[in-house]
């Protein structure tokens, strides 16, 4: 599994012209689901996720995690994240995860973040979204649950 983890002051989520999520002080993450993850991807992008230390404290360092500072979360799904663009001008698919599978790894990232107390909101799976979100810092990170990057 890849994510490109924002930490974001705000975001949300339309789907035809209708907010359908929105969260606070946080983090906006882009979830994409390779053809090889399973349950365990997903586990360990969940805890290295709530955990990563990319918050300030009081000195202005960064050193508190999401669930520190009693964060939200947006997560939003993104087969595109495993787009191979080395050939050619248009992007290959071919090592993002069948949608079947996809959409169940997808749910079960969300569940391991809500059983960890975060409050957790998410886009629409498959659906034509548009994410607003205002980039605190910026800060962006990108994580791989195969640890490729």
């Amino acid at each position: 599994m890849r994510a490109v983890v924002q930490r974001t002051s705000s975001a949300s989520v339309m789907v035809d012209n209708e907010i359908i999520a929105d969260v606070g002080v946080g983090l906006t993450v882009l979830l994409g689901v390779g053809q090889e993850d399973n349950e365990q991807d997903a586990k360990y992008l969940m805890e290295k996720i709530v955990n990563l230390r990319i918050f300030p404290d009081a000195e202005g360092k960064m050193n508190l995690s999401l669930r520190d500072i009693n964060g939200e979360m947006l997560v939003v799904s993104q087969f595109t994240l495993y787009g191979d663009c080395r050939k050619g001008r248009r992007p290959s698919f071919s090592s993002a995860g069948e949608p079947g599978v996809a959409v169940r790894l997808y749910e079960l990232f969300v569940t391991y973040c809500k059983e960890q107390g975060i409050k957790t909101a998410t886009g629409k799976f498959q659906a034509d979204m548009a994410v607003s979100l205002i980039n605190d810092g910026p800060v962006t990170m990108l994580l791989d649950s195969k640890r490729e990057f």
